[in-house]
């Protein structure tokens, strides 16, 4: 993970911004002129380790820094090396040959996740983009007083030289003032036409060259492991990859564990390096204020998911050399949830699932990023590949609904076997923040009442708009928010909750725990 501004004018502030974000990259320090750009880099170093690996990257004139992981970068050097010389191995320094090679249609041809500005010295202009999912984060806004553009990874490192910041739209390019749509995973022309066997075989075939190919990196690498569906397949797919034992990590409450016993039982199986992450409420409560700030939302699933993922974070940073941590997240707005067991039609379980993908960067991905980069550490996302997710998307809903009695039947299903044990495989869900303990959730809803008086909750609430806060829980993130980003509520479309038009939706809180199908999860 590496932090980044780009600024179209060398104002006054800009090392003070960059400074917020120095946790993303504490390695090293860079900056560049490009005639009047600003061009500032943070470095966590992860491919090509050497200095010689630092950005900004310059070619003639052109100049460029990237918060990105390229996993074709091989391919695309193989075809440029004899034509441009490179030295060193990091696989952003192949981004400004192929820019010259190819402009901005490079960015549809890159697997990766990223977030890239570079200066164009042919057009004098800015060019900006964002992988189609936004798993990088990148923000821009016009310099206060001036029509002059800025970019950064995170809105705390522009928010004192601009009005407003925006989040820049993911799958989109910009230059000259205008955003371009070069990648939309969610244009949905048809649904493949393949027996249900055939798509076992390529859900189970494209995740694990997501999987393998995440694994390249020259860092130490470690594994996220709650027990759970997801984090398990990634930790089975990639131990088979590895030629030593993977090393990975779970957390739990110090009251009412959950999901211990569930990742205990993995790594076993596994044969992994596994250790135990235990929390308490004083924990939770201390650490509200900083996760807060460093996810830049007031939303409430997002903030009760990520206490624990900060928690765990922070602990790997302080005791191991491990930069890299390969995690879960996308996996439920692609295969569905809890609630969307309650779809009314197929219809409106593939526009859920679409809603979600499309929103995903202002919740999940956005935890996974701001949890790890506040810790120094990188975040891969397998089930977020391009190819992965936009074959998922293409399933007709009719096989991807709950009609099996089981959630995410097919990702069960294509990978039986010997990857996981049975009772593991086939393990009801909870979600995360449970899972972890519910005592997590109810310290934090605790602390929120005692806040507030009913008639200090009722006469605040009203303060903020769009969205109005509607518990006290929520009224208190929003609060913490407003103090380090006022103005700033656009950051969030809405609160993550489930679909209120479905009958058995229409709940006050996001946690499944209060859906009537949610059973055994988080037993």
């Amino acid at each position: 993970m590496c932090g980044i501004v780009v600024s179209e004018l060398n104002v006054f502030g800009l090392e003070e911004g960059m400074h917020k974000i120095d946790k993303r990259g504490p390695d090293s320090k860079k900056f560049m002129f490009a005639k009047n750009n600003v061009f500032l880099f943070n470095r966590l170093s992860i491919m090509g380790l050497s200095e010689k690996g630092m950005q900004p990257f310059s070619y003639g004139d052109n100049v460029l820094v990237a918060n990105a992981e390229i996993y074709n970068y091989k391919h695309f050097k193989a075809d440029l090396s004899h034509k441009y010389q490179f030295i060193s191995g990091s696989d952003c320094e192949i981004l400004l040959p192929l820019y010259e090679e190819l402009g901005t249609s490079m960015f549809s041809l890159l697997d990766a996740e990223f977030a890239i500005v570079l200066y164009d010295s042919k057009k004098d202009s800015i060019v900006a983009a964002r992988d189609p999912l936004g798993i990088r984060p990148l923000f821009y806004g016009r310099i206060r007083n001036s029509q002059k553009m800025i970019f950064a990874s995170e809105v705390k490192a522009i928010i004192d030289l601009v009005d407003i910041a925006y989040p820049f739209p993911p799958g989109h390019f910009y230059i000259n003032g205008e955003f371009t749509i070069f990648s939309d995973v969610l244009k949905i022309e048809g649904f493949h036409d393949e027996t249900l066997d055939e798509t076992l075989a390529q859900i189970k075939n494209k995740l694990t060259e997501a999987i393998i190919k995440r694994l390249d990196s020259d860092a130490s690498m470690g594994f996220l492991l709650s027990g759970g569906l997801d984090s398990s397949l990634v930790c089975a797919v990639a131990a088979r990859h590895f030629d030593k034992p993977i090393r990975t990590y779970s957390i739990g409450m110090d009251k009412d564990p959950i999901d211990l016993k569930y990742a205990a039982q993995v790594a076993n199986y596994l044969n992994t390096i596994h250790e135990e992450v235990i929390i308490t409420k004083e924990d939770i409560l201390s650490s509200l204020d900083d996760v807060v700030y460093a996810l830049e939302t007031y939303d409430i699933t997002t903030i009760r998911a990520s206490m624990g993922m900060y928690l765990i974070a922070r602990h790997i940073h302080e005791t191991s050399d491990i930069k890299v941590l390969m995690t879960g997240e996308v996996s439920d707005e692609l295969f569905g949830y809890k609630y969307t067991d309650f779809a009314p039609s197929e219809e409106a379980f593939q526009k859920e699932c679409i809603k979600r993908i499309d929103e995903i960067y202002m919740y999940d991905v956005l935890r996974a990023d701001r949890c790890l980069a506040i810790n120094s550490l990188e975040a891969r996302v397998p089930f977020g590949d391009i190819d992965f997710a936009s074959y998922v998307m293409r399933i007709h809903p009719s096989l991807k609904m709950n009609k099996y009695n089981q959630g995410k039947y097919l990702l069960r299903k294509a990978f039986e076997g010997d990857y996981l044990p049975k009772d593991i495989l086939y393990r009801d869900k909870a979600a995360f923040s449970d899972a972890v303990g519910h005592s997590l959730v109810d310290y934090l809803k605790e602390y929120a009442e005692n806040c507030y008086s009913d008639d200090e909750y009722e006469e605040t609430r009203h303060k903020y708009l769009s969205p109005v806060p509607f518990t006290k829980e929520s009224l208190l993130y929003r609060e913490i928010f407003e103090k380090h980003f006022p103005k700033h509520s656009h950051l969030v479309k809405d609160y993550w909750m489930p679909n209120k038009e479905w009958d058995g939706c229409n709940v006050l809180d996001p946690s499944a725990r209060v859906l009537s199908n949610y059973g055994d999860s988080g037993k």
